[in-house]
């Protein structure tokens, strides 16, 4: 006969992992709750990283003071988007309405299986397809659109009130980020400040490098894109350059999807178009693919290229876009505390 074992565990033991349980799980609650306010944290964050190489420059070329730098790089910041805006709003708003305005007559010429897409209708019955959908009641369930306008300004309240307050505290980022290093640097023992300086250092240079090259780099595809897209005679050049730069800023699929849509686009238009922006996206991801992005990421989060797909890939499943967005510099600063972990523990025995 094997003898019974009775193991007894302290109240203690107990009391703390019931504790523990309920910590997690209230801390998870918050996060879900106030996951609206932790994107915008995380948004001025990035964009505090992005200016802050400016207020430093600022502040080694004659501006001493924090504040007075910080506030000349973001009014300087602000009105190079007031120019942009006034400069191509105007075209990006009309050539959108337009595009809108178009798109029934696409659909009609889909749906009567005329026009270059007119296959779906004649090979797959897609419109009727989408017909029956909205018919059941699928689009009222999935849209709600019987609330549409209550949808419709809450997102516009949701927009405004989320612009100003990522203005501000990227601002505030900025005027005061310095300070709460600094604090935090104080909470730490002396003999290890040092260690977590050259840390914070390197993963400010990891996220602030890896911000300002990726939104340089999505300028560039934007930019070509529209010149291209002028160039062919294809309509809403701005409107649809203005897309690719914005899709560009999601790693892996972004350029992806905004080749796909302006490709078909420029086919709408011609069939010569059509075929020079399908050349003109194909060499275009391959020079970002292998020229562009390897400097961003070799130089900056210096990730390989299975570690950066794993972790968008895990971004996403977290927080969509966002968390595509977030992953590869948070990817970057895991790398730079692991890598520091390391070396921490290889020198522990000799300095023992």
């Amino acid at each position: 006969m094997v003898p019974e074992r009775l193991v007894r565990f302290p109240v203690r033991t107990i009391l703390t992992v019931l504790g523990t349980i309920i910590a997690v799980a209230v801390v998870l609650e918050v996060i879900m709750i106030a996951r609206h306010v932790i994107v915008w944290i995380l948004i001025s964050l990035f964009l505090a990283l992005a200016m802050n190489p400016a207020v430093d420059f600022f502040q080694h070329h004659g501006i001493q003071r924090r504040g007075l730098a910080s506030g000349l790089t973001f009014l300087l910041v602000l009105a190079a988007f007031a120019g942009i805006g006034a400069l191509f709003v105007p075209t990006v708003v009309h050539q959108v309405t337009e595009l809108v305005n178009k798109i029934p007559d696409y659909v009609h010429d889909i749906s009567q299986g005329k026009g270059r897409f007119g296959f779906l209708e004649t090979k797959y019955h897609l419109p009727e397809r989408i017909k029956d959908a909205i018919h059941k009641g699928g689009a009222t369930k999935v849209l709600g659109l019987s609330g549409t306008a209550i949808s419709i300004t809450k997102s516009v309240i949701s927009i405004v009130l989320g612009t100003i307050t990522i203005a501000f505290l990227t601002f505030f980022m900025l005027l005061e980020g310095p300070n709460w290093m600094e604090r935090f640097y104080g909470l730490l023992p002396p003999q290890s400040r040092p260690r977590w300086e050259n840390v914070c250092n390197q993963i400010y240079r990891t996220v602030g490098g890896y911000v300002t090259g990726n939104l340089l780099i999505s300028l560039i595809a934007g930019g070509s894109t529209t010149i291209v897209l002028i160039i062919m005679g294809v309509p809403f050049a701005v409107a649809l350059g203005l897309l690719v730069a914005i899709l560009d800023l999601i790693p892996l699929a972004g350029a992806t999807v905004a080749g796909i849509i302006v490709v078909a686009v420029a086919l709408l238009h011609s069939i010569p178009a059509g075929i020079v922006l399908l050349i003109f996206v194909i060499a275009y991801q391959q020079l970002e693919n292998h020229v562009l992005q390897p400097l961003v990421y070799g130089r900056t989060v210096k990730l390989s290229p299975l570690v950066v797909l794993i972790s968008v890939l895990i971004g996403a499943a977290l927080a969509g876009i966002l968390g595509a967005l977030a992953a590869i510099p948070v990817a970057g600063s895991i790398q730079v505390i692991a890598r520091d972990a390391l070396a921490a523990r290889r020198t522990a025995p000799d300095s023992g």
